[in-house]
């Protein structure tokens, strides 16, 4: 399930949602119960390592 991240504007505390993607849009309260918050935009972290394929042998 995708976390999303917002911002309380009456105290300034940031938290994260676990919700479903249906539901990101849906209105979120801190954790202190103030119901004034945004959805702060986030990148996704995406890690590996990128290598060129080895070359087919040749045949016989």
């Amino acid at each position: 399930m995708p976390r999303y991240e917002f911002r309380c504007r009456t105290c300034g505390d940031t938290f994260e949602l676990s919700r479903p993607m249906a539901e990101s849009s849906a209105p979120a309260a801190c954790p202190a119960g103030h119901d004034d918050t945004v959805k702060l935009l986030s990148t996704v972290a995406v890690g590996g390592t990128a290598s060129a394929a080895a070359p087919a042998p040749r045949p016989a």
